[in-house]
């Protein structure tokens, strides 16, 4: 009798693909060292700069600062490395190869999670030893703030790659995903509390950056390296941590609903 072998599961093929994504991330060299280097260096030139203690608060402005670039970082990995690295496999015909094969899609997009959820792991170790050394950014104790930081990081992750997925699909090529995908980075930091406090920002410009993932990603990361006192320092006074899960889960299910209408294995030219 002759036994039929099993295929592997879109898991398994995931897992490899998963794999594999991350040799070719880390071979080149440039592009890894720039995509965790920016974030770090931002944040020692200017948290160097902004180091005052805050009205009424033993918190620096520093400190605030590293703990919303901790943020800024995973989105840096999420958002704009999916964006353009889709983008790429688009542009080069891997998708289009891809698509001949026996793996489902599917399995493909489990491996690209893959790579930014290790790529993000990696980007907020960089963050928080600069943050720690540099501008006494403590580390939580309480294992319920551990917690806030894991769903805050897994909602964002999957949100902001979902979102870079959508992203890549309206654009011509992978210059044009690495324009719009930093371009929009740049942007919701200024006007989502990154660079200034929020609390300094015109009212109607919050309240367009309240629509989308950076603020409240930046919020909730806030709420767990900083002291409860700093909450006073937020749009409404508070963390809002009910809310942040339901706007961040909002878009991961938006942003699914998105690749799936848009998504395309090639180039409309191709």
């Amino acid at each position: 009798m002759t036994t039929t072998a099993a295929l592997p599961s879109t898991l398994s093929i995931g897992l490899a693909r998963g794999a594999a994504e991350l040799r070719q991330f880390f071979r080149q060299k440039e592009f890894a060292v720039f995509t965790f280097s920016l974030p770090a260096f931002l944040l020692i030139l200017l948290g160097s700069i902004f180091g005052e203690s805050l009205p009424g608060s033993s918190v620096t402005s520093s400190q605030v600062f590293a703990a919303s670039m901790v943020g800024a970082g995973i989105i840096s990995t999420s958002f704009v490395t999916m964006g353009t690295g889709v983008a790429l496999d688009r542009e080069d015909g891997t998708l289009k190869r891809l698509r001949g094969t026996p793996m489902p899609a599917t399995s493909y997009f489990i491996g690209k999670l893959i790579l930014v959820a290790v790529a993000s792991v990696a980007e907020v170790i960089v963050m928080l030893a600069v943050g720690v050394l540099m501008f006494d950014v403590r580390l939580p104790s309480d294992p319920v703030d551990w917690f806030t930081f894991a769903w805050v990081f897994t909602l964002g992750v999957i949100g902001c790659g979902m979102l870079g997925i959508a992203l890549s699909t309206v654009t011509k090529g992978v210059n044009d995903a690495s324009a719009a995908t930093q371009l929009v980075f740049l942007g919701l930091q200024f006007t989502s509390g990154v660079f200034v406090m929020i609390s300094q920002l015109p009212s109607a410009m919050t309240t367009v950056s309240s629509l989308f993932p950076v603020k409240w990603i930046c919020q909730g990361l806030r709420s767990v390296f900083l002291p409860d006192e700093m909450a006073a320092y937020e749009m409404a006074g508070k963390w809002e941590l009910g809310l942040t899960a339901g706007v961040l889960s909002a878009w991961c299910v938006a942003g699914l609903v998105l690749c799936l209408l848009t998504f395309r294995w090639s180039n409309r030219s191709n």
